[in-house]
């Protein structure tokens, strides 16, 4: 496994992958309908590409033939946004190896801060990071409620 700065091409890869983590790995803690609302189909090659443009940072880890095996999002302001893995793929410790380059990256930047809005699934990780679990939100997307975890860890 190698981890890599986002690549334009990965645009054609990551929604697919991200749509495939939620239908599988969020499934395990979220109902089917609220699966099919937070990921009703996969982000549009274009529309992710736009978002690798605004200033955050991806992170992608690829296996040995450059496959994305996941990535992660850290925003200019220490918001760590889309953390996914391929559903294949988890449990190999390639969310340990992303986040591990986000929190460098972070406090190369002298970021005081990270701060993310976790999945059931994910707040177990961010926990065993450090993250301090401040809120626990309610959101409405496309007819159905999730909820997620406002996290936060000082560098």
């Amino acid at each position: 496994m190698k981890i890599r700065p986002f690549r334009p091409e990965d645009a054609r890869h990551l929604p697919g992958l991200m749509h495939a983590s939620i239908h599988t790995l969020a499934a395990r803690a979220y109902s089917p309908a609220q699966i099919a609302a937070w990921s009703p189909e996969p982000m549009p090659a274009d529309t992710f590409l736009d978002r690798a443009h605004d200033g955050r940072d991806i992170f992608v880890a690829t296996d040995d033939k450059g496959q994305p095996l996941g990535f992660i999002e850290l925003e200019p302001s220490g918001h760590v946004d889309c953390f996914y893995c391929a559903p294949d793929a988890a449990g190999q410790g390639i969310g340990a190896a992303l986040y591990a380059a986000l929190e460098r990256a972070a406090i190369a930047r002298a970021l005081p801060e990270l701060h993310v809005d976790a999945s059931e699934v994910a707040r177990g990780f961010f926990l065993r990071r450090g993250f301090c679990q401040v809120a626990r939100n309610t959101i409405r997307r496309h007819g159905a409620v999730l909820h997620n975890y406002t996290m936060t860890k000082t560098l």
